[in-house]
């Protein structure tokens, strides 16, 4: 890795979370010198990534940092010879989204784009996308790491490390980040000294210990976690988070992260959803205004940083954490972040070659999994289940299976039947037939 300065590709740079990128960028660059941050997006993405590009261009600027910032519609130009490789794709963009989460929803099941049914279609459409990147990676830059957030992380990640030869690649999610920002309010302490262990995949994560400054205060926090008040649940902004009964976490032993409401509380969110379907305000169609409006502010010549405004786009915050995760390799810091990675052990009940996010040291060496043990009980028959489906998932995305679709939908928790599982998945690969040759070009 060249230690004079850092070349950073962004895979989806016209993405409304650039500006954070950049921001995390310009904030570390003392000990991250980013020399040129390369922003790719294809043709139809041409009017974001320019607006996004002049915005990142005034921000640098005004920073007065020499970071060059470059728009590209040539992957391949844009990869040789990168240190770092962020991806943050929606492959047929928000239209898709709401096509996710409506179809479900039409058949009463829960319409979400990391989980269920719409969770496996993002993946469908996204995986073969990101293994011909990963192809020209390991021609163009292979010493660069590969930082993915595009969701479904946990699939997207283990679908690389299972499925070629690539092993730098890494899941980012900021619903860890969340989490311990949220412990940290709990115990009135700075974010700095909370460190988690976790268990799980992603999206589907336990906290199964938590420690201020190395020491637990798990004991303490499970026992306000389980007494919380609704306004004081950890919350996301495309969701909102239920408290749980001081029963169910005391007798689980572990903290849920938010995206388990879809499955401890399915009736809850499906009624709030459906209410959602028949009002137009799916989140996939709220996010397209949020869009519409981000986008709208990036095109003002005077603005020159990142707006306020960004923060309700739901997303934020993963920017960040892939700035942290990249410096941290770059100057073989150790600290301690929650990424996707290949298991190892880490998880000892769980497949070694699959995708787990747990507690990670990151060093210049990438992320060193800290062992978890077996799955605690409470949780570990759905981890398992949950990993099973993952499994599936991927295999059907790869081979264009739609069979193996049917049996991974059945599996997941959120599908109320198997004729509604075959129903949904007929309906979707219609809809997104474009994107999904693999299952029609046979």
């Amino acid at each position: 890795m060249n230690k004079d300065g850092v070349k950073i590709v962004t895979i989806g740079g016209g993405s409304s979370y650039t500006p954070e990128l950049v921001e995390g960028f310009i904030k570390r660059y003392d000990h991250l010198p980013v020399k040129e941050l390369w922003l790719v997006d294809i043709e139809a993405g041409r009017e974001k990534l320019e607006t996004v590009g002049a915005l990142a261009k005034r921000m640098v600027k005004k920073a007065g940092v020499p970071m060059k910032i470059i728009l590209s519609y040539d992957r391949r130009e844009a990869l040789k010879d990168a240190d770092f490789v962020t991806t943050q794709m929606r492959i047929g963009r928000l239209p898709a989204r709401v096509l996710d989460e409506r179809i479900p929803l039409s058949h009463g099941m829960i319409g979400q784009e990391t989980n269920g049914a719409g969770g496996m279609f993002k993946a469908f459409r996204t995986i073969p996308v990101i293994l011909d990147i990963v192809k020209d990676i390991e021609e163009l830059c292979p010493n660069a790491w590969l930082i993915n957030f595009t969701n479904p992380a946990g699939m997207v990640t283990e679908a690389i490390l299972r499925y070629t030869n690539f092993k730098k690649a890494i899941g980012l999610c900021n619903v860890p980040v969340n989490m311990v920002a949220g412990f940290a309010k709990m115990l009135n302490v700075d974010e700095s000294q909370v460190t988690m262990q976790i268990q799980g995949v992603n999206h589907f994560i336990f906290a199964t210990d938590v420690f201020v400054d190395g020491v637990s205060r798990f004991d303490e926090l499970l026992n306000q976690y389980a007494h919380l008040k609704p306004e004081d649940t950890i919350q996301m902004k495309n969701f909102v988070s239920l408290p749980y009964s001081p029963s169910f976490i005391k007798g689980l032993k572990a903290i849920p992260c938010p995206y388990h409401n879809y499955y401890f509380f399915t009736k809850e969110q499906l009624e709030e959803e459906l209410e959602q379907f028949k009002t137009g305000t799916v989140r996939g169609e709220v996010v397209s205004k949020t869009e519409e409006e981000l986008f709208e502010l990036y095109s003002h010549e005077e603005l020159q940083e990142k707006p306020e405004q960004l923060a309700m786009r739901g997303g934020a915050k993963y920017s960040d954490a892939a700035c942290n995760l990249i410096a941290s390799i770059y100057t073989n810091k150790g600290d301690i972040q929650y990424v996707d990675v290949r298991n190892n052990g880490a998880i000892a009940d769980l497949p070694m070659d699959s995708a787990v996010e747990v507690a990670c040291r990151i060093t210049a060496n990438g992320p060193q999994p800290i062992a978890t043990g077996t799955l605690k009980l409470p949780i570990s028959g759905y981890v398992q289940m949950m990993k099973t489906f993952e499994r599936l998932v991927i295999e059907a995305a790869i081979k264009g299976d739609r069979d193996l679709a049917v049996t991974a939908l059945n599996m997941n928790p959120l599908c109320p039947s198997d004729e509604i599982a075959n129903t949904v998945i007929d309906e979707l690969l219609e809809a997104h037939k474009d994107y999904l040759p693999q299952f029609f070009n046979k």
